[in-house]
């Protein structure tokens, strides 16, 4: 009676079975790392957007507080962007008429606010309070890098779990004063202390998982 499986039925159904357990833990680790890595993260990758604004030219040439434009960020979870009139009431009409502006005409035009694309971006199960952290001494450049230096504004931190927990377990090295929140390329003046700071602002180690999670 000839056998029901040839001699290779054996070795192949092992291979098959290694190739299968492997797999399971192939294919798993393979999307922890890649989902901590810069690509996935979105970090410094270059985002088009519809007007080629300049922060170096905003903050370095005309010297205009972060906050102009960014109204929200002392009062709400979200920074905010400006409205096209207050960028309109900046320019006269020739830097309007350009080519580049074509965005900003089209919006006045149509009354619909110029579509700027995200380049911070936040998983939505993560809850982040902009006015919460500037109100508590965290300058605008500890997560956003040094815009005074860059043309397009690019994801400039991992904004990782272990990041964002590793500020929150130990925040006096991050802390400033209130004057200095959107100073570019900040450094502490002497006598400054981050414990003083913490103490001034009532900042508290927040680590549990409710304070992002909600």
């Amino acid at each position: 009676m000839p056998a029901l499986f040839s001699r290779r039925a054996t070795p192949l159904a092992r291979s098959v079975l290694i190739a299968a357990c492997l797999a399971v833990v192939a294919v798993p680790s393979f999307a922890m790392g890649w989902v901590r890595t810069p690509w996935a993260r979105g970090e410094h990758r270059r985002v088009a957007q519809p007007v080629p604004f300049d922060h170096r030219v905003h903050v370095n040439g005309l010297h205009i507080d972060c906050r102009f434009c960014h109204s929200g960020v002392e009062q709400t979870a979200q920074a905010g962007l400006p409205p096209t009139q207050l960028c309109v009431s900046c320019h006269q009409r020739l830097w309007l008429s350009l080519p580049p502006m074509s965005a900003v005409r089209h919006s006045v035009e149509t009354g619909r606010p110029i579509p700027w694309q995200r380049v911070t971006q936040l998983p939505d199960f993560v809850y982040f309070d902009h006015s919460m952290h500037v109100n508590k001494g965290v300058g605008c450049e500890t997560c956003h890098g040094r815009i005074d230096e860059t043309g397009d504004v690019r994801q400039a931190a991992p904004l990782t779990m272990a990041w964002c927990v590793s500020c929150h377990r130990d925040p006096a090295p991050h802390l400033r004063p209130a004057s200095e929140i959107t100073t570019q390329g900040y450094v502490a003046a002497p006598g400054t202390s981050g414990a003083a700071l913490m103490a001034a602002y009532h900042v508290r180690r927040l680590t549990n998982c409710s304070t992002c999670h909600r």
